[in-house]
């Protein structure tokens, strides 16, 4: 791979960590373009102006991502750029599930700068790199594959209007922020409830914020992911 052609985002709100993020890709690959975003509205356009993007490097938490949606929304979004999580989350079970959504990667904030060189180097690879302890050996459990197949039976634009629902967001706002009649996002929704295999408006609202959270229907349980960042 040609360095001065690889391009790399980091998305992270704070700006320390993503200096520390930046040092961390200039060493590993000599020479990248690094794009950093503070938020999922920047990243979204950074990706739509770069969608031969390389890598993104994703924070779990920052403004516009909470739990596994953000990771969720670009997969769905812009599923051939690989995804590396960085987070100061340091559970195992948590580590697990993001490589079961997609992420091709998870590198807790907590390790050496060195260790971030390697996993951001088999990312680029095509290599899933986590911590050595985490098992990425048994297959992900049947909520967590149930999990994955109705969220990946969403459109861009339905995994959109749900993240708004679940910031409570009312029809005729969502429809102000996608540029779209109300009549659209109604459809919107009605697709999605029947895609979540949910009946109301508040039940997709629960299912979004359980997957925001890290569990899905009571299944999958992983902890509160918005302790840490």
């Amino acid at each position: 791979m040609d360095n001065s052609s690889v391009r790399i985002l980091i998305a992270d709100d704070h700006p320390l960590v993503r200096g520390a993020l930046r040092q961390a890709v200039a060493g590993a690959v000599d020479g990248a373009e690094i794009i950093e975003c503070g938020d999922l509205e920047s990243l979204s356009g950074a990706l739509e102006a770069n969608d031969d993007a390389d890598l993104v490097l994703l924070d779990l938490t920052m403004p516009g991502v909470r739990g596994f949606s953000g990771l969720m929304y670009l997969r769905v979004q812009h599923p051939g750029v690989p995804v590396v999580v960085v987070s100061g989350n340091e559970d195992r079970g948590v580590m697990r599930r993001c490589i079961d959504f997609g992420a091709a990667g998870y590198i807790p904030k907590s390790v050496d700068i060195d260790v971030m060189r390697t996993a951001i180097r088999a990312a680029l690879d095509g290599k899933t790199w986590t911590p050595p302890d985490v098992d990425l050996t048994s297959p992900a459990d049947q909520g967590t594959a149930e999990t994955v197949r109705r969220l990946a039976s969403l459109t861009p634009q339905q995994v959109r209007v749900l993240m708004m629902l679940s910031e409570g967001l009312l029809n005729k706002q969502i429809a102000y922020e996608l540029s779209v009649s109300e009549a659209t996002v109604k459809a919107h929704v009605s697709a999605i409830l029947q895609k979540l295999g949910v009946e109301s408006r508040t039940q997709a609202v629960i299912a979004a914020s359980k997957i925001e959270a890290g569990h899905w229907q009571g299944e999958i349980g992983t902890g509160d992911i918005g302790a840490a960042s």
